[in-house]
């Protein structure tokens, strides 16, 4: 063979081996906090990533871990798929903030995308859906049926973005009943459903006949069932958990954020920003709600999603005031995203003192 035969060969082999290189999937790590099969949270990200992956096909490889709990061993998590090649490493809890930080200043080249924190890097952003929206939505249709006035809110850890949640649901009540009162406990974890089941007890037991929660399974739900009274689902759709019981679900579907993310990150156009996906992007909705739910309260519901939608409504919008009467929203004044993301307050409205933690 003559050497232009062999040069020939040699520059095909390495055509070969570089297109062999560039076809390799991006690999992509989500991480869960609780298990898939917690029926809320987890699996609405699970749902999205799976959704995701038939979306991008072989330009993408994504997988999952499950159950990895905050601080080190999150840390040693991540760590460890980077090594294996992940390009994007995406956490699902707000306890994995300070690890998720460490590491994007560790792997400059790795992207991160972290759910609910407020702490960035050059290669990590935030990213969080606008659920109060849902929380709200459900508050009016649990005022439509209520016989007590008393709802109650099994609170998972107290953070800013839990008590938005706990306060959109109560204003989403009072827009339809100002005498609505909301009861809440909280377990300090974001998935424990043994403590879930016997939060919401002690709520029915102080007079609450309709429940929401903030935590990550069906217990709440269930357990109202049990108790022959209504509740809600959160993040997923569960009504089949609790039939009798339900009365919707808050959903978030995460898969517009997350087709937008694997996007830019293909056509290295990701940049840290933060972002808050609401019902205007379809990110949240009130699935399921049941036919014993008033029209009118249906007729509401959509009234607000297509205000939501076209900007005209603001669920954050004064006079808005604190449970101890201080104005927190001044009157036909708009809460920006930088007050919802600090809220540590209760509204007027809902009972019992703030947890320790969070003043």
């Amino acid at each position: 063979m003559s050497l232009l035969k062999h040069a020939l060969v040699a520059i095909s082999l390495v055509a070969a081996n570089m297109a062999v290189v560039a076809a390799e999937p991006l690999k992509i790590t989500f991480v869960y906090s609780a298990p898939i099969g917690d029926g809320g949270w987890n699996f609405a990200h699970e749902k999205a990533r799976r959704e995701v992956q038939a979306k991008f096909g072989d330009k993408i490889k994504t997988n999952y871990l499950e159950g990895v709990a905050d601080g080190a061993d999150s840390e040693r998590v991540m760590r460890d798929v980077i090594v294996q090649g992940s390009s994007m490493v995406v956490g699902t809890s707000f306890g994995y903030m300070g690890p998720m930080l460490k590491l994007s200043n560790d792997f400059k080249n790795v992207k991160f995308e972290h759910v609910s924190g407020y702490k960035t890097s050059p290669n990590m952003r935030t990213f969080n859906s606008r659920i109060y929206e849902g929380y709200y939505l459900a508050g009016v249709v649990a005022a439509s049926m209520t016989k007590t006035n008393v709802l109650g809110f099994v609170g998972a850890v107290p953070i800013p973005e839990v008590f938005r949640n706990l306060n959109s649901f109560t204003l989403g009540a009072q827009s339809v009943n100002p005498k609505i009162t909301t009861k809440v406990v909280w377990i300090n974890e974001w998935f424990n459903p043994p403590k879930e089941t016997e939060a919401a007890n002690s709520l029915i037991n102080a007079g609450a006949d309709v429940l929401m929660q903030n935590t990550a399974s069906s217990a709440v739900p269930q357990a109202a069932e049990a108790r022959g009274k209504r509740g809600f689902g959160v993040y997923s759709d569960m009504k089949s958990y609790a039939p009798k019981a339900m009365l919707g679900s808050a959903i978030i579907n995460w898969t517009p954020y997350y087709t937008q993310a694997i996007e830019d990150l293909l056509n290295g156009t990701w940049k840290n920003t933060s972002s808050l996906w609401g019902v205007k992007q379809n990110s949240i909705d009130l699935v399921s709600v049941p036919d014993d739910v008033p029209a009118s309260a249906k007729q509401k519901l959509e009234e607000v999603k297509d205000g939501l939608r076209k900007g005209t409504f603001a669920i954050w919008k004064g006079p808005i005031v604190d449970q101890a009467g201080k104005e927190r929203v001044a009157s036909n004044v708009e809460a920006t995203d930088q007050f919802l993301e600090r809220i540590d307050f209760y509204v007027k409205g809902v009972e019992g003192n703030l947890p320790s933690s969070a003043k």
